[in-house]
Parts: structure tokens; C-alpha cells; sequence
């Protein structure tokens, strides 16, 4: 890989809202970046919101910048608030929850690099028409490989 320099500048960047899910998130470094490496996401999600179980083969770290999170990893829950570092393996089946009555933020990092603002956007287009059922999720997610094994888990 070559080195590139890449400045981020966060009021030039497009914020992806989707309010079904109550995320609102900011990718500050895409894949391209690092030739398919790592996607650097900056996201805040809603009280009481966060994405459903589910499972993909890139591994994510989680950094808690704000707020506090019921996180659940392969079965086995806990608590993580703002400092805390979390990560999940390639493939273990995840979700979160913010659990404060507050927005709470995290910064993301996924390995390899998926093309993330693709993928929530057009998930953000999937739940505009409402939620959709599990299966027709798992429709959309199967080209991401990305799997939804259940409902958001609830603190």
C-alpha cells in the first residue's frame, strides 16, 4: 500500500441520518482509503437505539466517546461507557444499545474496510417505508454479508 495523506475534515463531510434505528453517522475514512483495509466511522446513536442482532465478517473496534452502551457479544452482555475500547471479532453475532437518556457517540473501526456509506444508505432507504421483517433484511444484507439474526436487545 502506498502512502496517501488524508485530512478529515468533519464540516465537510456528509452526515448519514437514519432515524428508524435512531443512528446518524459521519464515515471519516473510507476504504478507499487504505486500499480495502479499514472504514473509520463516526457515529451517534439516539436513547435507546441501536442496530439489531446481527453478524458480519469484519472485525469492528468500538471507542465509547460519549455516553454508555449495554453492548452484547456472542450471548454474554455488558456495559460500556465513554473511554471504553470493545472489540468484536469477524463474525461473532453483536448489537448495542445506548442506555443513557442522552445521545451517545462511539468511533468505529472495521477490518477489512467495507464501502459503509453505500451500506447505510441504502438501509436508511430499506427502513424509510417502515420496518421491515427479517427476512427481506437478511435480503438486503446477504450482498454485504451482513446477517440479522434478531431484533435490537433492550436494556
Amino acid at each position: 500500500m502506498n502512502f496517501e495523506f488524508y485530512h478529515f475534515h468533519s464540516e465537510q463531510s456528509r452526515t448519514i441520518h437514519v432515524p428508524a434505528i435512531g443512528l446518524q453517522l459521519v464515515v471519516s475514512m473510507p476504504p478507499k482509503i487504505s486500499d480495502g483495509a479499514v472504514t473509520v466511522l463516526e457515529t451517534t446513536n439516539a436513547p435507546g437505539f441501536g442496530p439489531p442482532l446481527h453478524r458480519h465478517h469484519e472485525t469492528e473496534v468500538f471507542r465509547v466517546l460519549e455516553g454508555q452502551y449495554l453492548f452484547e457479544v456472542e450471548g454474554h452482555r455488558f456495559e460500556a461507557k465513554t473511554g471504553d475500547l470493545i472489540s468484536v471479532p469477524g463474525g461473532a453475532a453483536h448489537a448495542f444499545v445506548n442506555v443513557t437518556d442522552a445521545p451517545a457517540k462511539q468511533h468505529i473501526l472495521m477490518f477489512p474496510g467495507m464501502d459503509a456509506e453505500r451500506f447505510f444508505i441504502d438501509l436508511g432507504e430499506l427502513f424509510s417505508a417502515g420496518p421491515p421483517s427479517r427476512e427481506v433484511l437478511n435480503q438486503f444484507g446477504r450482498p454485504w454479508g451482513v446477517e440479522f439474526l434478531g431484533p435490537p436487545i433492550k436494556h
